[in-house]
């Protein structure tokens, strides 16, 4: 990636976000950080000196495209990362619309927006866009069906976008991480009823270093698909 490549990131405030934008931050990269609200992108412009911020909620997309007509937008995106996304763990017969809507629009109609957003500028620098996705993307488990359901929609976005886009010079990588140390770990552990034990599963930042290694791979390839498990 080049030299002060400008990366637009969701998720920054914490778990894996926080780990690709403290690593991309330290290398002087110029970093776009998404954030739910004013007080949030406050939080976020403290914690990464120099960085810029873009305030929209992932959970009301029908608004997003509004919301940036308000703010100052980079001009070039060397990168658009997904990494934001919530949870919320029932079995089919008992999860309302409203969980199932609230999911689907962080974790996959969000992404499908803002990707559609900045698709210009991702053409202009023949940028990447990558999809923070995960285990259930790939599998879905009892208990698991609304989070699952948007982990597969994002998936299919990601394949249809990256046929859509090759002959843009636009790279596309899904990252499928196992449970990661993270707080939405702990909440799922907490609807599970169970300890949680961060030790036990991926450390955010060897998230960050597969993350990292897909975008600074020459152009002369690409990482369509990368999947991250537990080594312990």
């Amino acid at each position: 990636m080049a030299d002060m490549a400008t990366h637009v990131i969701t998720g920054a405030g914490s778990g894996i976000g926080a780990a690709v934008a403290r690593r991309l931050h330290a290398r002087g990269d110029d970093l776009v950080l998404h954030a739910r609200d004013a007080g949030r992108a406050k939080e976020l412009a403290d914690a990464y000196p120099g960085s810029r911020t873009l305030v929209g909620d992932l959970a009301d997309p029908d608004r997003l495209s509004w919301a940036f007509s308000h703010q100052t937008l980079p001009d070039r995106i060397d990168s658009l990362l997904h990494i934001a996304g919530v949870v919320d763990l029932g079995p089919v017969g008992e999860l309302t619309p409203k969980s199932w809507r609230h999911q689907l629009n962080v974790n996959l109609i969000a992404p499908a927006e803002l990707t559609r957003h900045f698709l210009p500028q991702l053409r202009l620098a023949q940028g990447h866009v990558l999809f923070v996705n995960s285990g259930s993307g790939l599998r879905a488990h009892a208990d698991w069906s609304a989070y699952a359901a948007s982990k597969h929609g994002l998936k299919a976005l990601a394949d249809s976008l990256r046929h859509e886009e090759h002959e843009n010079g636009v790279r596309v990588t899904s990252v499928y991480p196992g449970r990661t140390a993270s707080p939405m770990q702990a909440k799922v552990h907490q609807q599970e009823g169970k300890e949680y034990d961060a030790s036990r599963w991926i450390d955010p930042e060897s998230v960050a270093t597969t993350i990292l290694m897909a975008l600074d791979l020459p152009r002369d390839a690409e990482v369509p698909d990368l999947t991250v498990r537990p080594g312990r």
